[in-house]
């Protein structure tokens, strides 16, 4: 059987301990911080491309960029906390947000690819470890 040991930086421990029992709710405001960074990136991907480069009118109605959030910050089923960057459902029309999200990302027979999602994720890497990063000095700060 393999054995892996971590050692984290003592500094960064040091913030950790001083956080005590509410590290939970610590680490959902930090990571609701990081998550709108992405939201806010996400949302100008795609309405840069929602309607870009038809061959006919583009018939947006503006439900997919309307359907776009942020889900609050819960615990899975590793003991990590997450937060989701993604569209409400259903549609209106009883039609999947996530379909037609996924249909402008990787495009389908006839339509090309117009991605959003992966562009969104490398662009705002750092500025959301920053913010996160700014979130977390913020709450050891206040503790």
């Amino acid at each position: 059987m393999a054995k892996c040991e971590m050692k984290l930086p003592e500094e960064f421990l040091l913030k950790i301990s001083k956080l005590g029992s509410d590290f939970d709710s610590v680490a959902d405001t930090v990571l609701q911080a990081g998550g709108e960074v992405v939201l806010a990136k996400v949302r100008s991907n795609l309405s840069s491309v929602v309607g870009r480069g038809t061959k006919y009118d583009s018939r947006s109605t503006g439900e997919l960029e309307g359907a776009l959030g942020l889900s609050p910050s819960k615990l899975n089923r590793n003991g990590n906390h997450d937060v989701k960057v993604g569209f409400a459902e259903p549609r209106s029309d009883g039609g999947s947000n996530a379909k037609l999200a996924n249909i402008l990302e990787y495009g389908k027979h006839g339509q090309p690819a117009k991605p959003f999602l992966k562009p969104a994720k490398t662009a705002s890497k750092q500025a959301c470890i920053d913010a996160m990063t700014q979130r977390l000095e913020e709450e050891v700060k206040k503790r």
